[in-house]
């Protein structure tokens, strides 16, 4: 059995009956929808339509939300089913990442991920869900592809169907009859602040209070864009109605600073092992005491920002007890545990004087120090519904952004120490942190401004690049956190040097905050 969908478009009138069935079959909170209807209007008065979308799970072949999840909360059952598990999920929002329908949403009565599930409960026992039940137009039809007798499998050999986003590989079941484009590609409309009948909402900010003394009406701004955008013929096509999810912003501050603090972490630990051989003993050892003791410091930090973003934190430990070993949530999170384990064992092996155990340790600590900068490469990766996330450079940019962090942590700290550092060793930290800042800056200007594989990813980055974002970009991540910190290094004065340490780390921070944010600016429905 396979169980999927038709949206036949010929029929569907976008009376929103699925909705309202949907709502009351699962009990929906206000805010969030298992299904939702879209509305498109196309051309120039007079010759204008209408076009209805019926938006949902489409229950993939190939669910990367299933790939992602890292306690199989979600999983595929053996009927086609993508169905969800609310007793075992963690609330990571990993898997709102993963889809590129937006079809998943946090529950905010219980915390944990919900969509459609096709109604199991009901399939089990013979029935129909009930939006195909409820349709006035016979626009939803429901059932076994597999089954040639069916009248869904039949639709689907003889009707020129189309799917959303075939190009993500994931096999999508959900079918739509004389489906257009502009309906089901979100950047082929325009997203206005505001729609015929009501307020829309950018992401995160909340929808604005009526203009006093109207209730329920537009303020003055938001029906004037509405009448600009109605009288506008450029506009080949427009959004109307929209009421599907806003969730460009799952992932917030503290995944941006779980990055930052991360880079710091796995830096000073693979930096450990070469701060030796400058012929002072004593200093040496500080140093590398410090080193060590900064990586466990910010792999703490790490750890409390990763569980202080999920929405049900007291389950944390389920990603470590009950692991889905595809997810690279799950891998990342032994990852980090093994980086801890060598760096207590590094920092045992100095404080206790045992060579024999730092050497045997030193190199599995530098390999640990530089998976746990990469892996969330390879969590990006598979956040598929984000085509910025999706670059080829991401992995390498990590490292290096791990290593120039790692090295003006330790350069604030040579300042810090009052030991002199011998003359031969002088330079070694500040020359490498303006070689890690100099591939640093490359590495940004390519991601951002190199040729996009896919609309998507150009789009995320033009809004990096623009209004306030650019400003943020150009003056802080770049002026003042990447070519400011190289011109002070090059003075070669202690003083300039710290200064271009803490620079350096402040601009990787707001480099990492804007490039989680301008993932997710690309609407996914």
């Amino acid at each position: 059995m396979n169980y999927g969908f038709v949206i036949d478009n010929r029929k569907c009138i976008g009376c929103h009956a699925c909705t309202v069935a949907c709502k009351a079959e699962h009990d929906v909170p206000l805010g969030v929808n298992r299904t939702w209807v879209k509305y498109v209007e196309k051309g120039s008065f007079p010759d204008t339509r209408r076009l209805f979308s019926v938006l949902r799970c489409n229950h993939c072949e190939d669910a990367p939300c299933v790939t992602i999840c890292p306690v199989t909360a979600l999983f595929t059952r053996q009927d086609g089913i993508v169905d969800f598990d609310p007793n075992r999920c963690i609330g990571c929002k990993a898997c709102m990442q993963a889809c590129p329908y937006d079809a998943l949403y946090i529950d905010p009565r219980t915390h944990t991920a919900a969509k459609c599930n096709f109604c199991a409960h009901r399939v089990e026992v013979g029935l129909e869900p009930p939006c195909a039940v409820v349709c006035p137009e016979h626009a939803i039809i429901a059932g076994d592809l597999d089954d040639p007798s069916t009248e869904i499998a039949r639709l689907v050999q003889i009707e020129r169907t189309t799917v959303r986003k075939p190009e993500k590989g994931t096999r999508p079941k959900v079918f739509y009859i004389e489906g257009e484009r502009a309906a089901l590609v979100p950047g082929e409309t325009d997203t206005e602040e505001a729609y015929v009948w009501s307020q829309g909402r950018e992401p995160g900010v909340e929808p604005r209070a009526p203009a006093p003394g109207a209730p329920g009406r537009l303020d003055d701004r938001s029906w004037a864009r509405v009448q600009s955008v109605m009288g506008s013929k450029a506009a080949s096509a427009r959004r109307t109605y929209d009421a599907g999810q806003t969730h460009r912003d799952s992932w917030g501050w503290k995944v941006s600073a779980y990055l930052w603090t991360k880079s710091v972490a796995a830096g000073c630990l693979m930096l450990a092992p070469f701060l030796w051989g400058w012929g002072n003993p004593p200093y040496e050892a500080r140093l590398r005491m410090a080193a060590l003791a900064l990586s466990l410091i910010f792999l703490a930090a790490t750890g409390v920002l990763l569980v202080g973003d999920l929405k049900r934190p007291g389950r944390f430990l389920w990603v470590l007890t009950r692991p889905q070993w595809r997810s690279w949530l799950t891998r990342g999170s032994y990852i980090l545990l093994g980086f801890g384990a060598a760096a207590a064992g590094l920092a045992a092996a100095e404080w206790l004087g045992l060579p024999r155990l730092w050497n045997l340790l030193a190199a599995p600590a530098v390999a640990l120090g530089a998976a746990g900068a990469v892996y969330t490469a390879f969590l990006f990766w598979q956040a598929k519904g984000r085509d910025l996330w999706q670059s080829p450079l991401l992995p390498l940019h990590l490292l290096v952004q791990a290593l120039t962090a790692g090295l003006a942590a330790m350069v604030l700290v040579k300042a810090a120490l009052p030991a002199p550092l011998p003359l031969d060793a002088g330079g070694f930290l500040e020359t490498w942190l303006w070689r890690a800042l100099a591939l640093d800056t490359a590495l940004v200007l390519l991601e951002l401004l190199a040729i996009h594989p896919t609309e998507d990813a150009a789009r995320a980055a033009r809004w990096a690049l623009s209004g306030p974002r650019g400003a943020w970009l150009a003056g802080g991540a770049l002026m003042a956190g990447r070519l400011a910190p190289m011109a002070l290094l090059y003075l070669g004065h202690p003083a300039a040097s710290a200064a271009a340490a803490a620079l350096a780390l402040a601009g990787l921070a707001a480099y990492e905050h804007l490039y989680v944010r301008a993932g997710q600016s690309v609407a996914l429905s």
